[in-house]
């Protein structure tokens, strides 16, 4: 897990998702880019920058690092 990816930062862009439903975000475990267009439950989708399948969508980042 990227060191960016802290879970304000999630949490904040679970919450911008809620309000506006048409640009999902999801972000990159292994760079720590952001990706829209990403569902919520998105799982393994390409990264643009890293070029790697670790982008999730922010609600299922969540869920993985809640204790």
């Amino acid at each position: 897990m990227h060191v960016s990816l802290t879970v304000d930062r999630i949490v904040r862009a679970v919450r911008r998702n809620m309000r506006d439903c048409d640009s999902y975000t999801g972000f990159c475990t292994s760079c720590g880019k952001t990706r829209p267009g990403c569902e919520p439950d998105a799982r393994e989708y390409p990264c643009p920058k890293c070029k790697t399948n670790t982008v999730y969508g922010a609600e299922e980042l969540l869920l993985m690092v809640q204790p």
